[in-house]
């Protein structure tokens, strides 16, 4: 039932990077500001939700900076990592991610740039019991 997912060889080092910037937002490495998230998003980003809402890049960045105004537990493993690139310098990476009794399956579409990695786009959705 589930599709064979080996990220090609070439793509290796492309995986790695983008491994190290996900999950997305989860990242305190990475910058907890607003400038931070702006930085690492393009200006039309957006998301969907585990819930299957969507949310714009403003609503996701206000969110943020609430959540890391204030000390908090983030505890969280990933796995199951897979790179394809869909169009020069764009890639999706797709993973699974595991915060407690949850787990989610994670898509983000990123884009290399002069200025770095940015994320156009991420998607979570929740995995059901079987």
């Amino acid at each position: 039932m589930e599709p064979r997912r080996q990220t090609a060889a070439e793509l290796i080092a492309v995986q790695r990077e983008l491994i190290s910037r996900e999950p997305i937002f989860h990242r305190p490495e990475h910058g907890t500001t607003r400038e931070a998230f702006e930085a690492m998003t393009v200006q039309d980003f957006w998301e969907v939700g585990a819930s299957g809402r969507r949310y714009s890049r403003a609503y996701v960045i206000d969110t943020l900076v609430q959540r890391y105004s204030a000390p908090h537990e983030d505890e969280w493993q990933t796995g199951d990592f897979y790179c394809q690139e869909i169009a020069p310098d764009n890639y999706l990476l797709t993973y699974t991610l595991h915060q407690g009794a949850r787990v989610t399956r994670r898509a983000t579409l990123w884009r290399r740039s002069q200025e770095g990695w940015m994320a156009v786009y991420h998607q979570g959705t929740i995995v059901e019991a079987l």
